[in-house]
């Protein structure tokens, strides 16, 4: 039987070797080649970059000779490439879409596929499928051009990414009053792309940029995997403690997602995250726009809007719906709860590197810690929010778990009334304290994920652990 390659949340993920083979990554080639044929992009160029992972750069090369046979010009990244720098070269090269060879904050075993259009954001739910149609069920359906006689004819070229990115991130930003302001910033790049480039952007000044896991190494070693939430960050936490850190600054294997610590070493979540960046961007920055926020992040991102007048837009969860709201609404930042958030200005597409500038930028501006933006955070929205997240493997058909977690109709979780139930992207369950507890299962993984967000510290747990019990898990 033909192994069928299907997008999740960011594109199709796979096991090496065993379904993520050189024959499917071509024919998967194949696929986004006839999609981007279909829509009229004949004898364009398209960027295809890379991670660390296992193997990438040989994957990302048997895309470079599909797209190639199939008339298009590539650029192919000289060397593993942070996923907002070929979203950026997209737009740097005029070209018409991207491949990108990565399974960001996967497991080890794991690597992928991502594609991105003409803005460097994601595809829309609807493009998606079209490329699932198109992909042929056998590799002798393929077309091929051997990469040295595309190299030698100049259809594909191999090129620095780095540069152009680095320019345009010194637009958005000046970058001196950080460099001069004689911070300590740990970076954990994770093993991954992000490696290089704050020492590249901040150097040469009294701030000290000291990095941590920042070569190659594919088994991801002292983290389960690049994802930049504990416990895979708990070497990084304690290497800030140790320097006396002002903040620790995480990028996630692609370098799309940013993570934080506090000057204690302390973790902040990702919710908080997204609301100091909004916070920053509004208050700090004075600018106004739209924010386009997944259902799986902060509620207080709707206080935001309401205190500063913007309008507020609620997705499912992944960019593919992200990043088409944010084009359409011109929105001032987008981003989901798995720390990836995206700007004006920039592409819309998650850039781990620019939101640990614009931290560090808030940090300067006002001269407080990172404890002491979240205290301001706080005080102006009227309240403190806490936040969790259990993932768990399931068992059984996932449209009978569905349809039991929709029959169960609880009327309270964790001893707070349940106000409304929203089915955009798996089951959220509105609290009347303005929290919600949500169950939803990955696009990208066979597992289930139950999160929760409210304004009681000692309700987590209880709405988390009813979150499992109405999704049947004891």
């Amino acid at each position: 039987m033909t192994y069928k390659i299907t997008f999740g949340t960011d594109g199709w993920r796979g096991i090496i070797a065993e379904d993520y083979t050189f024959d499917n990554v071509r024919r998967a080639a194949q696929g986004y080649a006839s999609y981007m044929l279909e829509q009229g992009n004949q004898g364009k160029w398209i960027v295809v970059g890379y991670d660390k992972r296992f193997s990438s750069e040989y994957f990302a090369a048997a895309v470079a000779e599909v797209l190639a046979a199939n008339g298009f010009g590539v650029y192919l990244t000289q060397e593993a490439t942070p996923t907002p720098v070929i979203a950026y070269a997209v737009l740097d090269k005029k070209a018409c879409g991207a491949v990108n060879i990565t399974a960001s904050h996967n497991p080890p075993t794991d690597n992928g596929f991502k594609v991105r259009n003409e803005t460097g954001g994601a595809i829309d739910p609807a493009g998606l499928k079209r490329i699932e149609a198109l992909i042929p069920d056998d590799v002798q359906s393929v077309k091929r051009l051997p990469l040295e006689t595309a190299l030698a004819e100049g259809t594909v070229v191999k090129f620095d990414a780095s540069t152009a990115y680095i320019e345009h991130i010194q637009r958005l930003l000046d970058l001196q009053p950080i460099k001069d302001a004689g911070l300590t910033v740990v970076v954990d790049a994770m093993w991954g792309n992000g490696a290089g480039y704050f020492p590249r952007l901040l150097g040469g000044g009294k701030t000290r940029i000291i990095e941590i896991h920042n070569t190659r190494n594919p088994l991801f070693p002292e983290m389960k995997r690049p994802e930049p939430i504990r416990p895979n960050i708990d070497v990084g936490l304690q290497a800030a403690r140790e320097h006396k850190a002002d903040i620790l600054l995480i990028t996630d294997g692609d370098a799309d997602r940013c993570g934080i610590g506090d000057e204690n070493g302390e973790f902040i979540n990702q919710l908080r995250v997204y609301a100091l960046l909004a916070y920053y961007l509004l208050e700090v920055r004075g600018e106004r726009g739209a924010i386009v926020k997944t259902l799986s992040t902060t509620t207080m991102l709707n206080k935001l809007g309401e205190l500063y007048g913007v309008p507020v837009y609620e997705t499912g969860v992944g960019f593919k719906y992200v990043a088409p709201k944010m084009t359409e609404t011109n929105a001032l930042i987008g981003g989901e709860e798995s720390g990836g958030y995206a700007f004006r200005g920039n592409v819309p597409e998650r850039d781990g590197i620019l939101a640990g500038l614009y931290l560090l930028d808030f940090m300067v501006r006002t001269g407080k810690k990172p404890t002491e933006l979240l205290r301001m955070l706080f005080d102006k929205l009227g309240n403190e929010y806490y936040y969790d997240r259990i993932d768990t493997p399931f068992k059984g058909n996932r449209a009978d778990r569905e349809a039991a977690i929709l029959a169960a109709n609880p009327q309270t979780i964790g001893g707070l009334r349940v106000t409304e139930v929203v089915t955009i992207d798996g089951f959220q369950f509105k609290l009347e304290d303005g929290g919600w507890m949500l169950i939803r299962f990955s696009g990208t993984e066979p597992i289930m994920r139950v999160y929760c967000e409210t304004t009681h510290k000692d309700k987590v747990q209880a709405i988390l652990q009813d979150g499992l019990r109405i999704a049947g898990i004891a």
